[in-house]
């Protein structure tokens, strides 16, 4: 795969812990629907990952996996158009992990943002494994291993696909260099003939001097579309671009969503281990109860007392869930104390039954019948084994380890 192609390549994982909610349904499961049908996705249900932090509630992993497939099928992620498959279905990933592990500085994992919170948030799991300081290296063998140009993250993983552009660039550093590397990059210019040889120089200097993106990109389409010259060269020309070194693994960039964090029933940050989260399966029921018992502000102790709607959970989910219309209403009659909470609940919870009753649905069907999640997993693991075989291939050249 080409620096130009792996822009087009997306690749992006959950955690099996259980079923998801609706926070992963506004905050991620709605982007990937979005992006699926805009770059070439590898969608990985991680559970390797799990067993970071929960290895020894290991017997419920393999549910949790099925769960997590019926919830992403029953949202829209189409096996038509984006590749799903369960990660340790696909052996190269702990290979690459190990390899990569062999080049990266211990630092790099102990200075993580995300390891030190999880080890102030998990104080009642063994975090003293190389399983839970390694598993970002793990994440970032995920990513590389497709050579994916783009990962789909929120704010609060940025610092992992950082750390994975870190482990690209060093590993590039170290295996991408050869003797005369400049020379021979020189010598590949001049194969492009006089008009884009100079097109080439021009484009590679706006960037590396100003920084210009679109330069870059336009630099690469431009290698792309040669046909005359020796794929070792055409990947030169893409490290030239960017360094001093063939470019092997393509360093990733965060896709961020526009999607805002879907605060919970409690109006922190909605999550399992909580308890404040409405799942995507949840019954009528179970939604009306939990929406009725949502905390409200705190200042409007009667019915006639006027309210702040910002300090409201109801109105928070309100904005996720509702139109305009029912939006200004809820504000309005919050502030005025035209309205009371209960009849602010009201056409909330009507609201997320709607919007979950045909996934809903779509999950029966699939729950119904298991054997098609097993065998829509397993052409993902297929399709994605091919892709990472080869990749390692190329690792393993340039690591030197190539016996054959």
């Amino acid at each position: 795969m080409s620096a130009l192609d792996s822009q087009r390549r997306v690749v992006s994982g959950m955690r099996p812990n259980g079923r998801l909610h609706l926070g992963h349904y506004h905050g991620v499961l709605k982007n990937w629907i979005r992006v699926q049908h805009e770059y070439d996705c590898f969608f990985c249900i991680s559970d390797w990952h799990a067993l970071s932090t929960d290895y020894e509630a290991s017997a419920g992993i393999a549910q949790h996996v099925m769960d997590m497939a019926v919830d992403w099928l029953a949202a829209g992620i189409s096996p038509s158009s984006a590749t799903l498959f369960v990660q340790s279905q696909v052996q190269e990933h702990a290979e690459m992990h190990l390899l990569l592990s062999m080049i990266c500085p211990l630092g790099w994992l102990e200075r993580m943002p995300s390891y030190r919170d999880l080890q102030h948030d998990l104080q009642h799991t063994d975090q003293n494994s190389y399983g839970f300081l390694g598993y970002p290296l793990l994440q970032a063998a995920d990513i590389l291993l497709y050579r994916a140009g783009l990962v789909p993250v929120g704010g609060d993983q940025v610092s992992h696909v950082e750390f994975a552009r870190d482990i690209a660039r060093r590993f590039n550093h170290l295996y991408g260099r050869e003797p005369d590397f400049e020379v021979k990059a020189e010598a590949a210019i001049r194969k492009l003939g006089r008009k884009t040889s100079k097109l080439y120089v021009s484009l590679r200097k706006a960037y590396q001097e100003q920084g210009d993106l679109e330069a870059l990109n336009t630099a690469r389409a431009v290698v792309k579309e040669q046909q005359t010259i020796t794929l070792g060269d055409q990947e030169r020309l893409y490290g030239y671009l960017e360094g001093s070194g063939r470019l092997l693994l393509p360093e990733p960039r965060e896709l961020l969503s526009d999607n805002p964090r879907l605060a919970g029933l409690d109006g922190e940050r909605m999550g399992k281990s909580v308890n404040n989260a409405i799942f995507l399966r949840d019954t009528a029921e179970e939604v009306e109860e939990k929406v009725r018992r949502m905390p409200t502000d705190p200042a409007r102790v009667r019915r006639e007392d006027p309210g702040e709607p910002t300090r409201c959970p109801v109105w928070h989910m309100h904005r996720a869930h509702s139109g305009e219309d029912v939006c200004r209403w809820a504000e309005q009659g919050c502030r005025s104390a035209g309205i009371g909470c209960l009849q602010c609940n009201t056409p909330l919870i009507d609201a997320i039954k709607a919007e979950l009753a045909p996934l809903q649905e779509r999950a029966l069907d699939y729950e119904q019948n298991p054997d098609l999640v097993r065998s829509i997993l397993a052409e993902g693991a297929d399709r994605a084994r091919d892709e990472a075989r080869e990749t390692l291939a190329d690792v393993r050249r340039a690591v030197g380890l190539n016996y054959r």
